[in-house]
């Protein structure tokens, strides 16, 4: 089927509008959004979108890890769906466009296809996967994750956060659980518009990021067991130190990334040491590592160093140590025929774009395995995300939704 004309676009103001009113729900404290999953904010986030679905014709479907997907009807029965989508829960922290814009401008696909009464071959289907941030439950993507069948449900029910809640009571809780199976689902596509939240977009001055692979992560999680004593009256040499084995073990966290360049990442972003008292040298520090590569060598590589040195550093401070992995998925390579078709899109709309790979973990990444995916990135200011200072402007949101809606009306087939 012919590809559509360059001068379709979506209806810029009304997207913008819906990314202001999503907002609103769950505020943060600082202009952003903490929309943590299976909240009473999330909560009431879903019933604004199941309205606005609802209002576009669309039929709402809710499986059993709380997964949203309204579908607008294709003209072939038998016809497999075009998927896409991405996520409403935020960071603790976080913006108001991280994943928001993948779900929202998909929306808005709709919506304009309706518009013109544009109808498609395959139906259409816009997702709203649940826990795709992973900062209450860990891991992240954890419901695509089940739907790709890397977990398994009882399993993803009975993660707790930090409170001991369970996952599956707090689904139920909120009115989430639907009757539809976990990854029964058949997809023809799937396509995630998402902002880069990185730097490389705007600094090259693009305006859409064809991504064409995904690093691959590890998380590991560190356990350092020492001594509690009180900091003004245990003499240096006597201390067990927790804290101290936590920042040298930082330390070498970063040299192993800097050794793997280019293509690696590490850092530690989230650490807590007990009993957290200024005047008490911390007896237990647990923090979590995250290592990325695209290059699957260089990413268990990393893991295998980082297993290795750690526990000679803890040993020389006389401290106890355990590293548990929390979270992994390999380097993804995206659908090269749908990487062709979102190239094709950009170019066709006059977008200036670039190839890239995602630094960061994306529910595409999991769907990816069970049926052909691909990404479509536009920038975010200054790279920043996970940030409440997270900013996009509204001609870049656009210009993300204009390829998304192009590429995913070519996948779908136009019909009439």
């Amino acid at each position: 089927m012919p590809a559509p004309g360059e001068n379709l676009r979506i209806d810029s103001t009304r997207l913008w509008d819906s990314l202001m009113e999503m907002a609103r729900i769950g505020p943060g404290v600082a202009g952003g959004n903490n929309r943590q999953t299976l909240t009473d904010a999330d909560a009431e986030g879903r019933a604004l979108f199941r309205k606005w679905c609802e209002a576009a014709g669309m039929t709402l479907g809710v499986d059993q890890m709380g997964t949203m997907f309204a579908t607008r009807a294709g003209e072939d029965p038998e016809a497999l769906p075009v998927y896409m989508g991405s996520h409403l829960d935020t960071q603790p922290t976080g913006g108001k466009y991280d994943g928001v814009l993948g779900v929202l401008g998909a929306l808005e696909c709709v919506r304009t296809m309706n518009d013109l009464g544009i109808r498609t071959k395959h139906p259409v289907v816009v997702t709203n996967w649940t826990n795709e941030e992973g900062t209450r439950f860990a891991p992240a993507m954890l419901a695509s994750g089940v739907f790709a069948g890397m977990h398994t449900q009882d399993w993803a029910y009975a993660r707790t956060d930090a409170e001991g809640k369970r996952f599956g009571d707090e689904l139920a809780r909120i009115g989430w659980i639907g009757e539809e199976e976990v990854g029964r689902r058949k997809m023809h596509a799937m396509f995630e518009l998402h902002i880069e939240q990185g730097p490389i977009l705007e600094a090259e001055g693009r305006d859409i990021g064809v991504v064409t692979h995904g690093q691959g992560l590890w998380w590991l999680e560190v356990t350092l067991t020492g001594k509690e004593a009180h900091t003004g009256s245990t003499p240096m040499g006597m201390r067990v130190n927790a804290g101290l084995g936590m920042a040298r073990i930082i330390e070498l966290v970063h040299r192993i990334a800097m050794d793997n360049q280019p293509d690696a990442v590490g850092a530690v972003g989230q650490a807590n040491v007990y009993p957290n008292s200024r005047n008490v040298i911390p007896g237990k520090a647990v923090f979590t590592i995250d290592f990325r590569s695209p290059d699957q060598a260089k990413l268990d590589g990393m893991r295998a160093r980082l297993e290795a040195e750690a526990p000679a550093i803890a040993e020389g401070l006389g401290l106890g140590i355990s590293i548990e992995p929390v979270g992994h998925f390999d380097p993804v390579t995206f659908d090269p025929g749908l990487v062709g078709v979102v190239r094709a899109a950009a170019g066709r709309l006059g977008y200036a774009h670039m190839d890239i790979v995602s630094g960061a973990g994306h529910d595409a990444c999991w769907v990816n395995r069970v049926a052909p995916t691909v990404m479509i990135m536009c920038p975010c200011v200054d790279g920043l995300s996970h940030n409440e200072a997270e900013e996009i402007s509204p001609e870049w949101a656009a210009a993300g939704t204009d390829v998304l809606l192009h590429a995913v009306l070519e996948t779908a087939q136009v019909v009439g």
